[in-house]
């Protein structure tokens, strides 16, 4: 039996043994957080279990997911929250969760997830480094335990493998996850449904927002890297939520001879760092998880991201400076 076979076992077993749940993911959700988050709710349901759909804060959620049936989500955690094994999805660290008072309290944390650099916080850890997504490592586990795929959890689990993989364009689009993706529109999956709503339904504020991203683009490195940023008074101005954001950066990428997107933006909100920061690379030498985890980030080789109090200038500064230690690295 290899680790990875022993893990997905000890995680159905879990799974399968107990009886009330707190399903959590990582603040500011991506497509893949939140359809394992619904799946995952989904498939406790199926079994018979007390499952509970949990995000902590109240940054809104991403407006192209807002057709997702996620009427359930709480945003507080429940009063029984100590009694409830916590599952977290989609979650590299216990930070990201947002509350970790749930996940102290919690008498069992299992930690499902597809990021390479994740930590292991769980007491039963199913950490797939190579799948495409989280969605795909849930596939697995709802097999194991013999969970029926029905239409909507189909759905959920085809927009977390759709989204991770840049609508199956990304390095990480595997055989396997084209014929997850098969097998998902198979079970029910609206195909049409899903990318219009995902990829054809902007707000007119996110529009403005890119506007604003756009303009300020600047290449660095002879065209090497591309980085832009977005004022907390932007967000303000166009009348655009913190999700909005979301997705720009792709626009950065896609600049010819580009290896390094950059999105620097100021959280329209109180508390917190003054700045987040995306990185994305668009060549495999390139590993932007480890610029982002100089600065206690963390994320894919491809797509990671971390939060600081540093000035725009000297963000730009540090993350090509890390780019070129890469670089440098990579030629020796």
């Amino acid at each position: 039996m290899t680790e990875t076979t022993a893990d997905l076992t000890a995680i159905a077993d879990a799974l399968r043994s107990h009886d009330r749940f707190l399903v959590v993911t990582h603040e500011n959700p991506d497509g893949d957080a939140l359809g394992s988050l619904l799946a995952t709710t989904l498939a406790l349901h199926a079994l018979g279990k007390d499952a509970v759909m949990y995000l902590a804060g109240d940054t809104p959620l991403p407006h192209e997911y807002g057709f997702m049936p996620l009427g359930a989500l709480v945003r507080t955690a429940p009063a029984d929250a100590a009694e409830r094994v916590l599952v977290a999805v989609d979650c590299a660290k216990a930070e990201r969760i947002g509350d970790p008072e749930v996940v102290a309290q919690a008498p069992l944390v299992l930690n499902v997830d597809h990021h390479h650099d994740n930590t292991r916080f769980g007491d039963v850890n199913l950490v797939v480094a190579d799948a495409s997504s989280t969605g795909e490592v849930l596939r697995d586990v709802l097999a194991a335990l013999d969970v029926p795929l029905t239409p909507d959890l189909a759905e959920a689990l085809y927009i977390a493998v759709v989204t991770d993989t840049g609508r199956f364009q990304y390095t990480n689009t595997t055989p396997k996850a084209l014929r997850l993706a098969a097998e998902l529109v198979e079970a029910g999956a609206d195909v049409h449904a899903v990318f219009q709503q995902v990829y054809e339904s902007v707000a007119f504020a996110k529009l403005k927002l890119l506007a604003r991203a756009l303009e300020r683009a600047q290449v660095l490195e002879g065209g090497r890297i591309v980085v832009s940023h977005l004022l907390r008074s932007d967000f303000a101005e166009v009348g655009a939520a913190e999700p909005y954001s979301d997705g720009i950066i792709d626009y950065l990428r896609a600049v010819e001879g580009a290896e390094l997107a950059v999105l620097i933006r100021e959280p329209p909100r109180d508390g917190g760092p003054a700045r987040k920061v995306s990185l994305r690379a668009s060549v495999d030498e390139l590993d932007v998880s480890a610029i982002a985890r100089t600065f206690d980030g963390g994320g894919h080789r491809q797509a990671a991201g971390f939060s600081s109090d540093a000035s725009v200038t000297e963000i730009t500064e540090l993350v090509r400076q890390g780019f070129l230690a890469q670089r440098a690295a990579a030629r020796a």
